[in-house]
């Protein structure tokens, strides 16, 4: 006997199309396009999950630089004197006490 998809081909679709949802056009009704867009999509947001980390890390140290030159000192002389007084902080959190705490932040610089 010939045995045809039926209903596992309906829920395969059914799926498609559930992710493929709030596309414009036939990029939300056409199978073939829906297939074409959901690949790109998943692409687009494997590599978008990278580039979020480094967009993360440019405005961490956007944001160190503009503390240090407030406070006399040139970010890479900054960093490197981080190194020299042994003070393990990550720049996600000295971007923190930039903004929350100057206080901290001064008392860091003075170390630095």
């Amino acid at each position: 006997m010939r045995v045809r998809k039926g209903s596992a081909r309906r829920r395969a679709k059914k799926r498609l199309f559930r992710e493929a949802r709030g596309n414009v056009g036939g990029r939300s009704k056409l199978l073939r396009t829906v297939k074409e867009t959901i690949i790109r999509s998943r692409a687009f947001a494997y590599r978008d999950r990278k580039v979020r980390k480094r967009d993360f890390r440019a405005l961490w140290i956007t944001r160190l630089s503009a503390a240090c030159r407030e406070r006399g000192i040139p970010y890479s002389r900054f960093i490197y004197g981080l190194g020299r007084a042994q003070i393990r902080l990550n720049r996600r959190t000295l971007s923190e006490l930039a903004i929350s705490e100057p206080k901290v932040f001064d008392e860091i610089v003075e170390a630095v």
